[in-house]
């Protein structure tokens, strides 16, 4: 149908015309509440039950609402209720996609490379989309542009991908790749000494001097672009209160756990941003270790004997937290010794707790981590203390109207001051508690060519050859939770995406910059709020169809247009999403 799409634009353009003439219809793209907004919070107070009923219905504020007619998604205007970044997408020709944005954006391009915003088929998003969700075809077996292509998905076991024979690149090294997981990295490690896999994530932090020690193996150092940090949501008490969680804070002997629990390579987080990244670390560094004084403001804020909690995690293996449940059990154990709280340790699925976390929806502290995505400061601080990120509770103006600001400037040097003050911000108020920077390793068998350890965890096995082997296999922490990333955030399901489905923009083998990939380039504007694209020809799909610049519209209008029949995927929180562009909407989620 998309393939037709162009030739009937004047006709679409008319129509459209006659329809805005005849007035207004019931909106189309107006969406309801979403399914996962959270109830009223119990302490909020019903409506006086003498207020009598209005007469008339309250106006809809005037605020943007997406439209979207094939060729161009958009809002109204920038502003007004609407805080998303992007204005527009429109694809002004079969090979052009231009973004407008609301406002300057120099990460542009190290945003637009990111896994979740890869391409889809316009016809295959309709196609696997039914009775407001996505399929298992859809969540399971996307139809991408990359080098691989999923064959089959035994869940509990295995995912198994075969070459793609309409891939437009260099054809993938190994005729099949194989992705299997295990939570213990001495399981990994064994696996890979046995030669029954060709590469394994996460070297245990004591096994570095033994992968380091045989010559049938070779390891990969991962630079450490990461943060592992407890969190908490401020709209659960005694979180509401900023002395404890600033108590919590001194509270943590954050350099007892680097020392106990994590590889050579690792260090405290002194900022929650790591320092090898422009304005990471400017302003005053985290709270030092103080037991005394973290008891003497938690009794300040009215806990002189503590309190009970909950401590929730997913037993998953990360480069930022290598010992999961080593390091839960010693902060449960410091909680209690140095400030008499009792922290029960509550273990969830992975995909729950992601899905819980991320939702702010967890009644106690929880232990979670950040890996980077794109090399950039916005990529840590806007995501996770950005206005629409309600991970954390209710969000600070004093940190996000920084970010907001730092955002738009090009020149680190710039927005220097501005990052200061965000980040003191945030070791004021403290949303979280970043404890550290986490060093990691892959390993391969010793004749695996172009061995990856990415900074991102975006390893790309495509450029990998697994001796004379033609089957490659690697072994990483934890199974896939889908494979429609446009909706996901957690790294295992990114990376296995990262072998099928390609976006306008990629970064480099074992690196962090950015070059084309399905676009030839994306050229900014002067000011950096207009990015005109102009995409490969002659690319298809790896169920044949063709590639052009109305697949990339008909993407973003799923992952962005609430209201578009699309914006539908497996948790339907669309994080990246909505934390990196905002999602197009009325204030509320309306």
């Amino acid at each position: 149908m998309k393939k037709n799409l162009f030739s009937l634009l004047s006709a679409l353009v008319l129509v459209s015309l006659m329809l805005a003439a005849c007035g207004p219809a019931v909106t189309a793209t107006e969406a309801p509440a979403a399914a996962t907004e959270a109830p009223a919070a119990a302490t909020e107070a019903p409506a006086a039950a003498t207020e009598a009923p209005t007469a008339e219905p309250t106006a809809i504020p005037d605020v943007p609402v997406a439209t979207f007619d094939g060729t161009t998604l958009s809002v109204p205007e920038c502003g007004n209720g609407y805080t998303g970044l992007i204005k527009s997408v429109a694809a002004t020709d079969a090979s052009t996609v231009t973004f407008t944005l609301c406002r300057p954006d120099p990460a542009f391009l190290s945003k637009i490379a990111f896994s979740p915003f890869a391409i889809y088929s316009s016809d295959w998003l309709d196609s696997t989309y039914a009775n407001g969700t996505r399929n298992s075809e859809g969540l399971e077996k996307p139809v991408g542009t990359g080098p691989y292509m999923v064959s089959e998905w035994k869940r509990g076991e295995s995912v198994t991908f075969v070459k793609n024979p309409t891939f437009w690149g260099e054809p993938a090294k190994a005729d099949t790749l194989v992705f299997r997981w295990s939570s213990e990295s001495a399981a990994r490690l064994l696996e890979l000494q046995s030669g029954t896999v060709d590469g394994i994530d996460n070297i245990g932090p004591d096994d570095f001097a033994i992968v380091q020690a045989d010559s049938n193996l070779q390891i990969a150092i991962r630079p450490a672009l990461n943060i592992f940090y407890v969190g908490m949501t401020n709209t659960f008490k005694p979180f509401d209160n900023v002395k404890v969680r600033q108590a919590i804070a001194m509270g943590i002997d954050r350099q007892r756990i680097v020392d106990t629990f994590y590889p050579a390579g690792s260090e405290v987080a002194t900022h929650f941003t790591p320092c090898a990244i422009p304005n990471g670390c400017v302003g005053d560094k985290w709270y030092d270790f103080d037991a005394t004084a973290a008891k003497a403001l938690l009794a300040e804020a009215g806990f002189p004997d503590g309190f009970k909690t909950k401590l929730f995690y997913r037993d998953v293996v990360r480069g930022y937290l290598p010992q999961v449940g080593n390091v839960a059990q010693d902060i449960q154990a410091q909680l209690k010794a140095n400030l008499n709280i009792d922290a029960e340790i509550v273990v969830m699925e992975s995909g729950a707790f992601i899905e819980e976390s991320g939702a702010g929806r967890l009644d106690g502290l929880y232990l979670l981590g950040w890996g980077a995505d794109y090399p950039h400061i916005t990529n840590f601080l806007d995501y996770h203390f950005g206005e629409a990120n309600g991970q954390f509770g209710t969000t600070f103006p004093e940190i996000y109207n920084n970010l907001v600001e730092g955002a738009q400037i090009a020149d680190p040097a710039a927005a220097e001051p501005i990052y200061v003050e965000a980040n003191n911000k945030i070791r004021e108020l403290v949303p979280m508690i970043p404890i550290a920077h986490g060093g990691s390793a892959t390993a391969y068998r010793a004749d695996v060519t172009t061995p990856q350890a990415s900074p991102l965890t975006n390893e790309t096995f495509a450029v990998s050859a697994p001796g004379d082997r033609s089957v490659f296999v690697w072994m990483q922490n934890a199974e896939p939770i889908s494979m429609f990333c446009a909706d996901e955030s957690d790294g295992e399901s990114l990376r296995a995406c990262e072998q099928v489905m390609q976006s306008l923009y990629a970064y480099e083998v074992n690196g962090t910059a950015v070059e084309p990939a399905l676009a030839t380039s994306c050229e900014p504007n002067a000011d950096l709020t207009v990015y005109v694209c102009t995409l490969r020809q002659d690319i298809t799909f790896s169920d044949g169809s063709a590639f052009d610049s109305a697949d990339v519209v008909a993407t973003f209008n799923m992952g962005l247009n609430i209201a578009a029949p699309t914006h539908a995927g497996n948790t339907n929180l669309w994080e990246y999403y909505d934390y990196l562009w905002g999602l197009m909407k009325k204030p509320g989620g309306q």
